[in-house]
C-alpha cells in the first residue's frame, strides 16, 4: 500500500514527500486573477467570470499556474506619499489592479490583492516591517490573497456578504459583518455596497498631513480627469447601478471626511477634494438616470 507522509506547498504545486502521486498545482484565472484550490487539471469553470459583473472571454476560458505566472511576470512598486506604497503587475495580469502597502504605527495593511507575489515584492515587504493585515475591495480581488497571507502569517478581512465568492478557502480569513470595522486606530473599513453588496473602501486617518484619504478599490471608479468618480454594477459590460444603489453609496462615504482617493488603477489618483467630488459624481450620476439630461 502506497504510504503518503505529508503534502508540502512548493510556490503553486503541491507534490508528496514519499510515494508516486499526482503534481497538484494552484491554477489561476487569466481574465480574473483568482486562484482555485490546487489540482491536477484547471479547474472547468471560473464562478467570478461567469458572473454577469465580469465576462468570459470569447476565446474561452484559460488558466495559469502561480509558477507560470511569476516566471512571465513581475512587480512593480510606486512610492505615492509618505507610508503609501502602489503595487502592480508587470506585464499587465487579468484585470489589472493594483495592491497597495500601507504603513501605520499599528503595523502594515495590504489593502486589495494581486495574483503574483514574486520573491522581491515578499523581500521588500518583510524589509518594510510585514503585513499585520490584509482588506480586500471585492471579489474580483482576491486574487492569490491565501498565497499572501501565508507569506506573511496575517489574517484575511473581507465583509460576509460576499463570502460566496471566496472560490479558495484559507484558515487566514476572517469575516466581518456591518457598515464598518476599524483594523487599527489610523485604518477603517467601510461597507459602500454597490459594485457588490459587501464591497468596500478602505479609510485611512493617518497620512502626514492629517486629512483623510479613501482607497476606493472599483466601489467608486475615479474617472480620467480625476475630478469625477463613477458607480457601476458591472464595468466591463457597462450595467448601471440603480439610483438607490448609488444613493446608498454617497451616503455610506459621505460619514468619512477624505481629501485624497486612490482608485483600483494606476493614474486613478484624486489629489484633492475628495468628500466634495463623491458628493457631486453621485448627484450628477442619478441626475442623469431620473432626469435625463
Amino acid at each position: 500500500m502506497m504510504k503518503i507522509i505529508a503534502i508540502l506547498n512548493t510556490g503553486g504545486a503541491y507534490v508528496a514527500s514519499m510515494g508516486v502521486k499526482p503534481i497538484m498545482t494552484i491554477f489561476c484565472c487569466r481574465t480574473c486573477g483568482t486562484s482555485f484550490p490546487p489540482g491536477e487539471t484547471p479547474p472547468a469553470t471560473c464562478p467570478i467570470c461567469e458572473d454577469e459583473r465580469q465576462y468570459v472571454p470569447a476565446a474561452g476560458q484559460s488558466w495559469i499556474s502561480t509558477d507560470d505566472l511569476a516566471r512571465a511576470h513581475r512587480n512593480a512598486w510606486q512610492h505615492h506619499e509618505k507610508g503609501v506604497f502602489g503595487i502592480q503587475t508587470m506585464p499587465a495580469f487579468a484585470i489589472n489592479q493594483r495592491a497597495f502597502l500601507l504603513q501605520t504605527p499599528s503595523g502594515n495593511i495590504l489593502w486589495d490583492c494581486i495574483g503574483l507575489l514574486d520573491a522581491a515584492t515578499e523581500a521588500i515587504i518583510h524589509g518594510l516591517g510585514g503585513v499585520s493585515a490584509i482588506a480586500i475591495s471585492h471579489p474580483h480581488y482576491y486574487t492569490t490573497m491565501q498565497d499572501w497571507a501565508e507569506a506573511f502569517a496575517a489574517p484575511i478581512h473581507l465583509h460576509s456578504a460576499d463570502r460566496e465568492w471566496i472560490m479558495r478557502p484559507s484558515r487566514s480569513i476572517e469575516l466581518w459583518d456591518g457598515e464598518t470595522f476599524s483594523l487599527n486606530p489610523d485604518i477603517t473599513l467601510v461597507r459602500g455596497g454597490g459594485h457588490f453588496p459587501g464591497g468596500t473602501v478602505l479609510h485611512w486617518r493617518g497620512a502626514e498631513d492629517g486629512k483623510g484619504v479613501l482607497f476606493a478599490g472599483d466601489i467608486v471608479q475615479v474617472t480620467p480627469g480625476a475630478n469625477q468618480v463613477s458607480f457601476m454594477w458591472s464595468y466591463p459590460n457597462m450595467l448601471p447601478l440603480s439610483v438607490t444603489e448609488v444613493r446608498a453609496v454617497a451616503e455610506r462615504l459621505s460619514r468619512h471626511s477624505f481629501e485624497r482617493i486612490y482608485g483600483a488603477f494606476a493614474g486613478q489618483n484624486v489629489l484633492r477634494n475628495g468628500s466634495d467630488i463623491v458628493a457631486r459624481s453621485a448627484e450628477r450620476y442619478i441626475e442623469r438616470l431620473v432626469v435625463g439630461r
